[in-house]
Parts: C-alpha cells; sequence; structure tokens
C-alpha cells in the first residue's frame, strides 16, 4: 500500500475540514483506500490518502493536484506540501 500525505495551512476562517464532495471525489479515484483529514493544533493540518499500489498512487497525482486546489481554495487554505509514501505495515484495533 502507499499514501499522500498533503499539509496544508488553514486560513483563519477555514474549518479545515472537507466538503462531502472532496471526500467523494478522491475516494472515487481508481485504487483509493481510504482518506484521512487531520487538523493540528498549530498551524498545520493533514490530508493523507492511501493507494492500492504505486500505480495507482501515480496514476492518481493528476486528478489528485486538480481536486486539492480546487478544495484548498474553497476552504481558504494554502498547500504547504506534497509528499508519497510506501506503507510498510498497518494495524487498526478494533
Amino acid at each position: 500500500m502507499f499514501a499522500r500525505v498533503s499539509t496544508y495551512q488553514p486560513g483563519p476562517d477555514s474549518t479545515g475540514a472537507p466538503t462531502e464532495d472532496t471526500v467523494n471525489r478522491v475516494l472515487e479515484l481508481p485504487g483509493c483506500r481510504g482518506i484521512y483529514y487531520l487538523k493540528g493544533t498549530g498551524t498545520t493540518s493533514l490530508s493523507i490518502t492511501l493507494w492500492d499500489s504505486e500505480e495507482t498512487l501515480t496514476g492518481s497525482q493528476q486528478a489528485a493536484n486538480a481536486i486539492r486546489t480546487e478544495s484548498s481554495e474553497a476552504q481558504h487554505m494554502q498547500i504547504l506540501g506534497v509528499e508519497e509514501y510506501e506503507v510498510l505495515t498497518q494495524h487498526l484495533k478494533n
């Protein structure tokens, strides 16, 4: 599995929360396994998307960039960075 982590700086009038439309658009991308949005206690927030494979991660870049740009503008957030990772382990407790 692979992950894309985007770092944002929300504006003073931004909740940092994605719209339902944004979440659905991301989840509809081929190979997307899930999405997390994290609001920091400081001046940054993160989104983490999970992907089946490196190929689906790479194949989603153009669409993800467009969604990220549109949602950031609508939510008054600045995109600080985007990084990609291989997920080496995963454990969620039920």
